[in-house]
């Protein structure tokens, strides 16, 4: 009895936690298919991408004002994957979506007008996919390939992006975060869950484990904050907070944090702002043919929402 009323006291508080999350409705159209999002802390305003039109959307942080941020294939924009904002500058990623003769793209936009400040397009004959982005507290950024076993960076002398790491174990790298002293990187790998790698010594820090499945991935207050989407039992999707030990250099246990309200729901990347996440609720990845670029059902396709979520 007594065991069965500690499972209830948890399930309670969680659900408590879940309760106290904020619902914002978005106006932008249903076919957007959003994949990053990025938050201007200064002009306070939520940056969302689209995988169907290759644009960049953008609103107030209660959903008002919404606004076509940069414009389809604006700068060799390419379908949207991850972005951040660093200072006045948007970084924004972008892949060509049919694996063959594939393009990739890193974009730098002034946050506050849209203006192009850089661009890096990569058109070779390697297929790869720039999905997601972090940078460093002193301007260093590093970028996941989920298609190879590469990490990359910029030169800045040679003005191009070129492999930082390159390891068997980061296959498929999808969602990356770095600690707040620049020391770890942290990498949702698909076959070897989060890998933690010492940026002083470019060496693994810690061994295989099963924390698979994740899209988005930051770190916060010396944890990991993580958008789980792709678990072949989809009640074990949602938002998870993974705490590290001391040291930074491993994981010691996990909470789900949040519960998809729907098990088809597929939220994808988050940004973080005043100890709160920001992530849309359903990005309708599933009603993309992306081969083709086309929507499945139009009829299925539902309004947006944003989901504003607390966390520690």
């Amino acid at each position: 009895m007594k065991i069965l009323l500690w499972g209830l006291l948890f399930i309670s508080l969680g659900l408590t936690a879940q309760s106290k999350h904020e619902r914002i409705p978005l106006s932008f159209n249903t076919d957007l298919i959003p994949e990053g999002i990025a938050i201007d802390p200064v002009l306070q305003k939520v940056y969302i991408n689209s995988l169907k039109h290759n644009k960049i959307m953008r609103c107030n942080l209660d959903g008002s004002n919404t606004e076509e941020f940069l414009g389809a294939n604006v700068h060799g924009y390419l379908p949207g994957f991850g972005m951040t904002i660093k200072g006045n500058t948007l970084y924004a990623l972008g892949n060509s979506l049919p694996k063959p003769r594939n393009k990739s793209i890193l974009l730098l936009l002034k946050a506050s007008s849209g203006e192009r400040i850089q661009s890096y397009p990569r058109d070779t004959n390697d297929f790869i996919y720039w999905n997601d982005i972090v940078i460093s507290t002193q301007g260093k950024l590093y970028i996941t390939d989920s298609e190879s076993n590469n990490l990359y960076t910029l030169d800045a002398e040679l003005g191009e992006l070129k492999v930082y790491y390159s390891h068997d174990d980061i296959k498929h790298s999808n969602g990356i975060a770095i600690s707040s002293d620049d020391r770890y990187l942290y990498l949702a790998t698909y076959t070897t869950g989060i890998r933690i790698l010492d940026l002083n010594t470019k060496e693994l820090v810690n061994p295989p484990n099963n924390y698979k499945g994740i899209d988005g991935m930051k770190f916060h207050n010396d944890c990991l904050v993580a958008i789980v989407n792709s678990k072949r039992d989809s009640n074990l999707n949602g938002v998870y907070q993974f705490t590290l030990n001391k040291d930074l250099t491993g994981i010691q246990s996990e909470e789900k944090i949040w519960s998809l309200q729907d098990p088809t729901d597929i939220p994808t990347t988050f940004a973080i702002h005043d100890n709160a996440i920001y992530f849309v609720a359903d990005s309708q990845l599933d009603m993309l043919d992306q081969q083709h670029n086309t929507i499945t059902d139009r009829t299925l396709l539902n309004p947006y929402e944003l989901i504003k979520l607390p966390i520690d």
